[in-house]
């Protein structure tokens, strides 16, 4: 995400809020897809989680792969790769609640839009 959020555990928490909102969005866009297309509530809930997390975590998680793969073979292109990222020294904590985030907001738009009318498939 490129918004100018906090660092350490509080840009962490921001993230995290974020990803939750967005992963309700899109089971609710992906819901209503799979309502008119006539697919199972089971694809709309698949398809939710991959978009939430593309969408929420996908510039920080490619930077947690980019640092994990490529070899950083100075310290001059260490610093380089570094600078390039918001809050490098938290980015795996960012990551994997970015991650979780997103997919608890999958679960939390499925228990919203349960009660409100057919499910897909139905």
């Amino acid at each position: 995400m490129n918004l100018p959020l906090h660092l350490g555990w509080l840009g962490v928490l921001e993230a995290t809020l974020i990803a939750f909102a967005v992963g309700v969005l899109c089971l609710l866009a992906w819901r209503w897809i799979a309502l008119r297309a006539g697919w199972p509530q089971s694809r709309a809930i698949g398809w939710a989680c991959v978009c939430a997390v593309a969408i929420a975590a996908g510039i920080d998680s490619w930077n947690l792969f980019y640092l994990g793969v490529v070899r950083l073979e100075s310290p001059l292109y260490a610093r380089i790769a570094l600078a390039k990222m918001h809050d490098a020294d938290s980015l795996g904590t960012r990551v994997f609640m970015e991650w979780c985030g997103a997919l608890a907001g999958v679960v939390a738009g499925w228990v919203l839009a349960r009660g409100r009318g057919p499910a897909p498939g139905e």
